[in-house]
């Protein structure tokens, strides 16, 4: 089951925010995430929010897009009458493609008629292979969708197997095209690596695969063994190796050298792109500190510092906003050293880096330099960006900087 909400400060019945955090309003990037916690089958290795047919006790998918509602109309009120256009909406599961394109356009047409889009704003929706045809792409498109991203993971099917994915190897690679023809100019393919059983050679096809299906943008994660899932428990039990952190490596290496090899550029460790253009703008908004609202069970908020997050159960989430009461579970306040820490914590992971003056040790900073794990050009033109080595050790090269 999904990970259990942190605890933190109460949050007011009608969502009230404190006056720091809406101070500057406006002048930061605003977003939106929309959180569709559905899915057909949980997959061995998520601990994500989801949940499954029989586990939504007094909740509907039929309802939802109503309820996602709700909540944008109460954001607009919580943020008061501020001029706040939209610059990305990202809408993530759980399978948002299991609810009616429909559904998906009306509530990003409420994101645009309470807050407006901004001009050229990117609206991205994940999507599982398997809940998506032509048709139905074409009408995301239409209803003002730019991009899409398929969760591919593997092209070995006793790899997905290991991960409970139940779509088709090649299915992902149909979609690319079913997205093009639709009119998306950027689509992103999700792969996951070092999952146990996998091969040097099954992870190689992969990325093969991915490259030749013609996306745009390409994300690669490490698979991480999450407590509470069914792979923890195979693994707990033997049945399963634990990832080699050493193989992890050399699977990095190798996608980096495949998806560079075709023309696809690092910007932020575990993500890849064809172009400036085709970067994912919402998750840049999180990665450069940026401000966002997150609609949904369990989805998370951010906006000037205060951080919020929305009790888990869907039927709990409806049952709030039925009642014009906030869905946020708790909040915290961050301190300016905790956002420092995160802003280091973040930026670190991107291609462009971060600043050296971040850091109150310059010593720390040099050695970094000196070991080969920050590049010695952008440290002197002030900024700390990661080597391919560093990147590979990223966790241990900000622990060791802050």
């Amino acid at each position: 089951m999904p990970s259990t909400l942190p605890d933190g400060d109460p949050v007011p019945r009608d969502g009230a925010l404190p006056a720091s955090a809406l101070t500057g309003l406006g002048a930061r990037p605003f977003g939106f995430y929309v959180h569709v916690p559905f899915c057909v089958t949980r997959c061995g290795y998520c601990d994500f929010n989801t949940y499954t047919a029989t586990e939504l006790r007094g909740a509907s998918r039929e309802s939802y897009a109503d309820t996602a509602i709700a909540e944008i109309r109460m954001a607009r009120r919580v943020l008061g009458d501020v001029d706040l256009p939209v610059e990305t909406v990202f809408v993530g599961g759980g399978t948002p493609t299991l609810l009616p394109a429909d559904d998906l356009g009306r509530v990003l047409e409420a994101i645009g008629k309470e807050f407006g889009l901004a001009a050229g704003a990117e609206v991205t929706t994940e999507s599982n292979p398997e809940t998506a045809g032509p048709a139905y792409l074409s009408e995301l498109r239409e209803a003002g969708f730019t991009r899409v991203s398929f969760g591919m993971q593997s092209v070995r099917e006793h790899v997905l197997a290991v991960l409970d994915r139940t779509h088709t190897p090649g299915r992902p690679q149909q979609c690319v095209t079913w997205a093009r023809e639709a009119g998306f100019d950027h689509v992103n393919l999700d792969l996951i690596y070092g999952t146990p059983g996998e091969s040097d050679a099954d992870w190689q096809a992969s990325l093969d695969a991915a490259v030749a299906a013609g996306p745009d943008h390409v994300s690669a994660y490490a698979l991480i063994v999450e407590e509470g899932t069914r792979l923890a428990a195979r693994v707990r039990r033997g049945e399963l190796a634990p990832p080699d952190d050493d193989a992890m490596a050399d699977r990095y290496l190798a996608a980096e050298a495949a998806l560079g090899g075709h023309g696809l550029g690092w910007y932020e460790i575990s993500n890849w792109a064809a172009s400036e253009g085709a970067r994912c703008r919402h998750n840049l908004l999180y990665w450069t500190g940026g401000d966002w609202w997150g609609v949904g069970p369990g989805a998370h908020s951010h906006v000037g510092g205060t951080r919020w997050w929305n009790v888990k159960h869907p039927a709990a989430y409806a049952a709030r906003l039925a009642e014009e009461i906030t869905p946020a579970h708790a909040r915290e306040v961050l301190e300016d050293a905790d956002r420092r820490f995160e802003r280091i914590m973040l930026e670190l992971r991107l291609a462009d880096g971060c600043p050296l003056g971040l850091f109150d040790d310059p010593s720390a900073v040099r050695r970094a330099v000196g070991d080969g794990l920050l590049v010695p050009g952008a440290y002197d033109a002030g900024r700390a960006v990661l080597t391919l080595r560093g990147r590979l050790l990223a966790d241990a090269v900000v622990r060791d900087l802050t």
